[in-house]
């Protein structure tokens, strides 16, 4: 890390990017030192891409540890793998690298939209999502997502989702509130 930033965060492509800025800005952190890696930027598969580069990362986060504020924050599709499935593979690639997977206390989350963030977006459009179903529609633009993630700053603000709620959703609230203070 050539900069002094504050957040890094590893995704899969621009709607993810595009996503956490505005959630990341309405719970109150500020992105201006924000380093985004992101996977279809460089070709390839964006998830391998993820599994590669998460342990480099982590590497880095505590590397620089010493500094107060810092987050590494990694938003990766479940596709058919769900929740826990990328957290083991993610682990796995972690024990392979350096022996050491995420630890709890460090400010390192990772969220996983089960198939897609799409679902997500519909889940806060209202409707009730079926996270088996892959097909939710793509947005127009990325940054229509802005009224997606007000619903969800707001929901959790009030600290509660809306049932019935996708559990990628539900697992990715936790993961904030337990990783990212």
């Amino acid at each position: 890390m050539s900069r002094n930033v504050q957040i890094v965060l590893l995704c899969e492509d621009t709607q993810h990017e595009v996503f956490a800025r505005r959630f990341l800005n309405k719970m109150g952190w500020s992105t201006y030192r924000m380093r985004v890696e992101k996977g279809s930027d460089r070709g390839g598969s964006a998830e391998q891409f993820i599994r590669k580069r998460f342990p480099i990362e982590l590497a880095a986060y505590r590397s620089k540890r010493n500094s107060t504020g810092q987050a590494l924050i990694v938003i990766v599709d479940g596709d058919n793998q769900g929740v826990k499935g990328r957290h083991d593979e993610l682990d796995v690639a972690c024990r392979a690298e350096s022996g050491v997977p995420r630890r709890p206390g460090e400010q390192v989350a990772v969220f996983v939209p089960t198939w897609r963030i799409e679902s997500w977006f519909a889940y806060l459009d209202g409707e009730t999502v079926d996270e088996t179903k892959r097909d939710y529609p793509r947005l127009g633009q990325k940054s229509d997502c802005q009224r997606h993630v007000d619903v969800l700053a707001e929901l959790c603000r009030n600290g509660k989702l809306r049932e019935p709620a996708p559990a990628s959703l539900v697992a990715a609230c936790e993961e904030f509130n337990s990783r990212i203070p």
